[in-house]
């Protein structure tokens, strides 16, 4: 698998460029913001221009993420308009100067003027964030693109936690301004030589006129991420792991203080395995997923950021001592709640990586951009409303840290929930993973013959109750299935398979309406562009063997002429649902855990598509693998 690893990409330009560049952005911002945050609380008595701390905190936090609501549709147009490597250039050079006008702030103590800065680095962060995540599918292939926002997430967040640290380390120094001074400058030049190595791409809509009404645009960006309802939902997924994301951040320092009645270093502590939590799950994405994006393993994540979020409120001693960063390490008080936050994390890197790759790989190419730049705007206006919500819980209703903690792990549940029930594929895709990782081991060969776009018409041989799962795993696209309508209504299989929008079919001699309602069903189907599988048989094998395929297939073709693709299922007679001793049979199981192939041919021509034809090449590709 190693040729396969995600890491392999760290060597090639066309994506290390990018990656460093990303890196040392998201660095430069947190060390700039925490190292004027910390000067601000520990360094300037009495506030700024007459204002207390706390204001000038939570100002300083609005003023990075206004550019975000302002500005984010003007960015979104310019990404899918020009070449998204010269907009990186673009906006890295633009560092530098925000910096050099930083560092003389900081050299000088002209705080006021840092404050504005921090707006001007908002609007530079808003500009990179589109093409951030749009430049990714124009230079990765599909079973890379998990494993390149895996390495972009991970390394956002241990640039977050390394500039962040950074920032602490240079407030022990006497001269902590003017090393902040330099560091910010040197940080935008760095990044600004890794953007000029990154390739160019095409841009992706040059014809796109640019509008420049920035409120109206942003509001315009919201219309077109709502396009695709998928999408969107997947939008608000993600924007809600930024809220909870936000607010466990933003509690750590009181939590350590109040509720561990820990020192600095506890902070510390809590944040950095917080983070390496979130770095493990994005990393370990794309080891679950196969190389491809796999929403089967959101459910997983979303179900993990809850229990551990549990956990975290049970984990808290009732009558804390004083403890330091050691004791955290040394303690089984300490060490549950350690355990629980890297807990948070990973799963919270599990439920983030796929939904980035799948708004990545769902959005129109033309529009990816600006669909990118609504996610910025949206998880900007759902980390402001963290904000809001802890005020008020914490402030006005009196929850403390861990019960609030507590309130969003239940919330959190209630979200996927919805999200889940609004976009079935997410449980369907987690029913077919868990399959695919448990009783099954499928080998795949030939997919990649299936047409990435348009229609297309797969027929395969019928074994056993779970053969369209298997088939829905398997193949990258969405695919409808045609299927005999006794196993469609059966009680407990049947809510997946309607999940899944099979279509259920009967012979036309008994059923006639509901033979032709699935003609009909079909060819819109394909009409639409989909994928449709049948399976000619038109009933489960009772010996292993395949079935005579019905003329059925002929008629669908001549109806709707879109290439077939025949397959073959390898391994699945004798599984615990097929009828050889299996669910399906009269007899209990005789063998759970299979080793199954899944093997496609070459596409046939809609002239060439007979029911005999398509039945022997379906026999070939099975071979003996019974």
């Amino acid at each position: 698998m190693a040729e396969h690893s995600q890491f392999r990409l760290l060597s090639e330009r066309r994506f290390l460029p990018f990656f460093l560049t990303q890196f040392l952005g998201a660095f430069n911002d947190n060390f700039f913001k925490n190292a004027l945050l910390l000067i601000v609380t520990y360094s300037i008595a009495g506030g700024m221009m007459g204002l207390s701390t706390d204001v000038v905190v939570n100002l300083a936090a609005g003023l990075f993420i206004l550019p975000f609501v302002v500005f984010s549709g003007i960015a979104g147009q310019i990404a899918d308009k020009y070449d998204k490597a010269l907009v990186i250039r673009r906006v890295k050079f633009a560092e530098i100067l925000i910096m050099l006008v930083a560092a003389v702030g900081l050299w000088f103590g002209w705080y006021p003027l840092l404050l504005v800065l921090l707006f001007l680095m908002g609007a530079q962060s808003t500009f990179f964030g589109p093409v951030k995540y749009a430049i990714m599918p124009q230079v990765l292939t599909d079973d890379e693109l998990v494993g390149g926002n895996a390495l972009v997430e991970m390394g956002t967040f241990v640039a977050i936690l390394l500039g962040t640290l950074a920032a602490g380390v240079i407030m022990g120094f006497g001269s902590a301004t003017r090393i902040a001074a330099i560091g910010v400058v040197l940080l935008a030049i760095l990044g600004y030589l890794s953007a000029r190595k990154v390739p160019s791409v095409a841009p992706a809509d040059p014809l796109l006129k640019l509008r420049l009404q920035p409120l109206r645009e942003t509001w315009g960006l919201i219309a077109i991420a709502r396009e695709k309802h998928s999408v969107f939902l997947s939008i608000l997924a993600i924007s809600w792991f930024w809220f909870l994301g936000a607010a466990y951040l933003t509690q750590f320092p009181n939590f350590a203080k109040v509720d561990l009645l820990g020192d600095e270093s506890v902070v510390t502590v809590l944040l950095a395995v917080f983070i390496v939590g979130i770095a493990a799950g994005s990393m370990l994405c794309e080891r679950l997923s196969g190389h491809r994006v796999e929403l089967g393993i959101v459910p997983i994540g979303s179900l993990g950021l809850s229990l551990f979020g549990l956990d975290l409120y049970f984990s808290v001693p009732e009558a804390p001592v004083e403890t330091s960063w050691w004791s955290m390490l040394t303690t089984a008080s300490g060490l549950r709640v350690l355990a629980d936050l890297l807990g948070v994390g990973l799963f919270g890197g599990l439920f983030i990586v796929p939904l980035y790759a799948f708004v990545q790989q769902e959005a129109h190419p033309e529009k990816r951009a600006r669909v990118i730049a609504a996610l910025n705007v949206i998880n900007a206006l759902f980390m402001v409303l963290s904000a809001l919500v802890g005020v008020v819980l914490l402030g006005f209703v009196g929850l403390t840290i861990p019960g609030f903690l507590l309130v969003l792990s239940i919330a959190n549940l209630v979200v996927a929930a919805f999200v889940y029930q609004q976009v079935p594929e997410f449980a369907l895709r987690f029913v077919i993973w868990c399959l695919s990782h448990t009783i099954y081991r499928v080998r795949h060969e030939g997919l990649d013959q299936i047409p990435d776009e348009g229609p297309a018409l797969l027929v395969c041989n019928h074994v056993s109750y779970m053969d369209a799962l298997v088939i829905a795993g398997a193949v990258k696209r969405p695919v409808r299935f045609v299927m005999d309508d006794r196993i469609f209504n059966l009680p407990l299989l049947g809510g997946f398979f309607r999940l899944a929008r099979t279509i259920p079919i009967a012979p036309q001699s008994k059923k006639p309406e509901v033979y032709q309602a699935a003609m009909d069903k079909v060819a819109g189907e394909l009409a639409d562009g989909n994928i449709v599988c049948i399976f000619p048989e038109g009933k489960l094998t009772t010996d292993g063997e395949i079935d005579q395929f019905r003329r059925g297939i002929e008629t669908l073709v001549e109806r709707s002429p879109v290439p077939v693709v025949p397959m073959a299922l390898q391994g699945l007679w004798g599984s615990v649902f097929s009828h050889k001793g299996g669910a399906a049979g009269s007899h209990p199981p005789k063998r759970f855990w299979s080793k199954i192939g899944l093997v496609a041919g070459a596409p046939w021509a809609p002239e060439q598509v007979s029911a005999e034809g398509l039945e022997a090449e379906v026999r070939r590709l099975r071979g003996d693998a019974v």
